[in-house]
């Protein structure tokens, strides 16, 4: 099979090509032919050392990837609950991202608790672009856990778990503020926001109390905790993005983690169309580089996704 890895932690040149037999599942593992593999921020942060500048051991050789679909080709001992043939897709961080071959390749090993089923009419770059936005924005809502009615900002509110978080916000009866520019306000207002603004510090002049809570996909840290109301909930997803405590404010970086049942939840919600995946663009798997130079530059609306 073909694999892109890291051998050498650096820029995108970092991102190599190899050929390797293909993987074998252990217990509790399957193994997929891969459809598709979304890029995410966490992949240009492990490509780049950011696990190892923060503790973790370096290793000699890094797979990428996280969100991906695929085919079920093999099971691993005593695997149930999928069989072979079964389309799946997953937000992979089997063994914490220390392996040698990840979701940028041709087939790839999953656990099988990470999986859930991909409905045959979806295309690929579809499966492969919801698992990790989808999860992440889930997350941050049941960690803020505000009630209905509550006023929430999202940050970056256009981008991929951006969007997420305004629609299932919307969905849960949030008032959204999302943050995005003047362009993008037709569309967050179609996803449910109920003000977008282009500017952090116009928050306050709508809402001069604050908002209840907010979360942070944009790296404001400091500016977005300063827009919440004293005794609110503030929820970063960057492991840097921690602004200082403060007015009893509850502060929080956050790491997504696999939840079959919540990813099911979300599949039910695309497939009712109360909630979009956006595919901003594709890449043949050889082209990992150009993904993440594409991803670098910023202003996406939409997952970019390497096809095998």
């Amino acid at each position: 099979m073909r694999a892109v890895v890291v051998r050498n932690y650096g820029g995108p040149e970092a991102l190599l090509t190899v050929e390797a037999p293909a993987p074998e599942p252990g217990p509790g593992q399957v193994r997929i032919r891969v459809e598709a593999a979304a890029v995410n921020p966490v992949d240009l942060f492990i490509r780049g050392g950011g696990l190892v500048l923060h503790g973790a051991p370096a290793r000699e050789q890094t797979g990428m990837g996280c969100d991906v679909a695929g085919i079920v080709e093999a099971l691993g001992p005593d695997v149930t609950g999928v069989a072979v043939g079964d389309r799946v897709m997953a937000a992979s961080t089997w063994g914490g991202f220390g392996r040698d071959f990840g979701p940028y390749a041709d087939q790839a090993v999953i656990g099988v608790d990470e999986l859930a089923p991909v409905p045959a009419e979806w295309p690929a770059e579809r499966a492969a672009g919801l698992p990790l936005p989808g999860l992440t924005a889930w997350q941050c809502l049941d960690i803020l856990d505000l009630p209905e009615g509550s006023t929430l900002l999202v940050t970056g509110a256009a981008g991929s778990v951006g969007g997420m978080l305004v629609q299932l916000a919307a969905l849960r009866g949030l008032t959204v503020v999302a943050l995005a520019r003047a362009a993008d306000e037709e569309v967050l207002r179609a996803f449910g926001a109920q003000y977008v603004v282009d500017d952090v510090a116009k928050v306050r002049e709508l809402l001069p109390e604050g908002v209840d809570g907010a979360v942070d996909p944009a790296k404001l840290v400091q500016a977005a905790h300063d827009a919440v109301r004293d005794g609110g909930g503030f929820v970063s997803v960057v492991i840097d993005g921690v602004p200082g405590e403060g007015r009893g404010i509850t502060s929080q970086v956050m790491w997504a983690h696999s939840a079959r049942d919540q990813l099911e939840a979300l599949t039910g919600l695309v497939d009712a169309g109360k909630v979009t995946v956006r595919v901003a663009a594709t890449y043949p798997l050889t082209e990992a580089a150009a993904a993440h130079i594409r991803m670098a530059e910023g202003g996406l609306r939409g997952r970019v996704v390497l096809l095998p």
